[in-house]
């Protein structure tokens, strides 16, 4: 399955980006970090990545997740994960991915932690 992406409004100052498929080496993965790259320049600063459908991540695609959420601090946002389950959410527990980027058990709850807080704290 190839990786798809869509980009949407949830709130005034919140974007969701859903990742689906497989997030793994090759040019489909760095079009995905060039897409979220875009949108954290162009102002975005609550980010929320939606995870449900994404069915297996690489070290490549944890590097991707790892320098889009490092830029969105530097620039002081905030990026959340939402929503990792199955063989994403093992491999997310393997490398105690919660300890860098913090993750949440859904869309929903992701959501609510970016609007009940200030950009940047």
């Amino acid at each position: 399955m190839d990786i798809k992406t869509n980009t949407r409004h949830v709130e005034l100052d919140i974007t969701v980006v859903e990742i689906s498929g497989r997030l793994i080496l090759g040019n489909l993965l760095q079009s995905v970090h060039s897409e979220i790259r875009e949108l954290i320049d162009s102002g975005v600063r609550k980010l929320a990545i939606d995870l449900t459908q994404l069915t297996w991540i690489d070290s490549s695609g944890i590097g991707t997740l790892l320098n889009t959420g490092e830029h969105m601090k530097q620039l002081g946002g905030q990026m959340r994960l939402a929503g990792a389950n199955g063989a994403v959410a093992k491999i997310f527990d393997t490398f105690h991915l919660e300890r860098i980027i913090p993750l949440d058990a859904d869309l929903a709850l992701s959501c609510g932690r970016l609007s009940s807080s200030a950009a940047g704290s």
